[in-house]
């Protein structure tokens, strides 16, 4: 099985090569299209007049079919590359040949451009369906050109181009049947792109004075210089509060967030505080027990006091006392109440400790003679 995909592949690879010597098509990849003679093509081989039935079926095998597309292609974009690609598809073995007018020819029938005609010239050259590049092409094509170049069928778009007084510029090429239709790309051309310039003036007037260049070089007066300059610091400033409103939001989102977990958080551990706090301090509590146990210890190891007034438990005997130490008492006593409240002395105050030591004394001293 590999040797066959090998063989083939070879044959295919065989078969290709002359192909792509004879359109020169490899060539066209590899380095840029190259730029027509002044004279006109110079090959030896003969070249004979074709139809379009011919040309679609390939023939002649020993020349490729020379087929030519002009135009402006100013500001050169997909729409000018996808006619470019038809062009050269248009049959099996095609020699694409591009015509780009001049900045005179252009300026005097259709208007100015932007890229000037080497710099069109050059975007073309670099295009990978061209094979080669026409410089100064003409503005209508005459028989002479068609002949100098030989020329088999030129492509363009149906769509009839007036323009140098004539309704139709193609129009002796489609009656010679040497017209081959192309379709236009939709949604882009060099008047919409410079439609957009135009319309977005100040915004790439803006762009690029913020690049480098100068007000001078933009053909812009110092006052529009200015207002473009203040316009691109309130835009920054424009920008930099909403960067600030944008980070102050995804901060007030974390912040809720963040607390609103704290809430759920705060709330589960405040469960559990309280019921830990009931299991602790309730009717069925630890703590109550805890008191319980105290209460007993205390009463185990304190004696139970004895109440006022009991007897005292004391084995100590009384002293037992003479009639004579009776009798002298109640008679102090006695004198002592029959006495006058003048000759009672008061009662010693913390501030008088003189006073209260002698009358201590001398109550002391009466009671040992009595005694005695």
């Amino acid at each position: 099985m590999a040797g066959r995909r090998r063989g083939r592949g070879s044959n295919v690879q065989q078969q290709q090569t002359p192909r792509n010597q004879r359109g020169g098509s490899r060539r066209a990849l590899r380095e840029p299209a190259a730029f027509a003679k002044s004279t006109g093509c110079e090959s030896e081989v003969p070249h004979e007049k074709l139809t379009l039935a011919q040309a679609r079926r390939g023939t002649p095998a020993h020349r490729p079919v020379r087929v030519y597309a002009d135009g402006i292609f100013d500001l050169f974009h997909s729409g000018h590359a996808r006619a470019l690609m038809q062009a050269k598809n248009v049959f099996p073995n095609t020699y694409l040949i591009v015509g780009v007018c001049s900045d005179e020819l252009t300026h005097k029938f259709k208007g100015y451009t932007v890229m000037t005609e080497n710099e069109r010239y050059e975007a073309l050259r670099h295009c990978r369906y061209v094979d080669e590049v026409v410089r100064d092409a003409p503005w209508t094509l005459s028989a002479e050109f068609l002949k100098k170049h030989k020329i088999d069928f030129v492509a363009h778009d149906d769509i009839p181009y007036t323009s140098a007084g004539s309704h139709d510029v193609y129009k002796h090429i489609k009656e010679a049947g040497m017209f081959v239709a192309t379709q236009r790309t939709e949604g882009i051309s060099t008047s919409d792109l410079i439609t957009r310039i135009v319309r977005d003036y100040d915004i790439y007037v803006r762009r690029n004075l913020q690049r480098g260049y100068t007000a001078r070089e933009l053909n812009v007066g110092f006052i529009n210089e200015k207002k473009y300059r203040l316009q691109e610091q309130v835009d920054k400033m424009k920008e930099t509060v909403r960067t600030v409103e944008e980070k102050s939001k995804h901060f007030v989102y974390r912040v809720e967030e963040k607390s609103q977990d704290l809430i759920h958080k705060w709330e589960e551990k405040s469960r559990e505080f309280i019921g830990n706090f009931l299991e602790l301090f309730g009717p069925d509590g630890a703590w109550h027990a805890i008191q319980e146990r105290s209460g007993r210890m205390l009463q185990a190891l304190s004696p139970y006091s004895s109440p006022r007034g009991s007897p005292s438990s004391s084995p100590t005997r009384r002293r037992s006392v003479s009639p004579d130490f009776s009798a002298s008492a109640s008679a102090s006593a006695s004198a002592s109440a029959s006495a006058s409240p003048s000759s009672l002395s008061p009662p010693s105050s913390p501030s008088s400790p003189k006073k209260t030591t002698r009358s201590s004394l001398k109550a002391a001293s009466t009671l040992s003679e009595h005694v005695q």
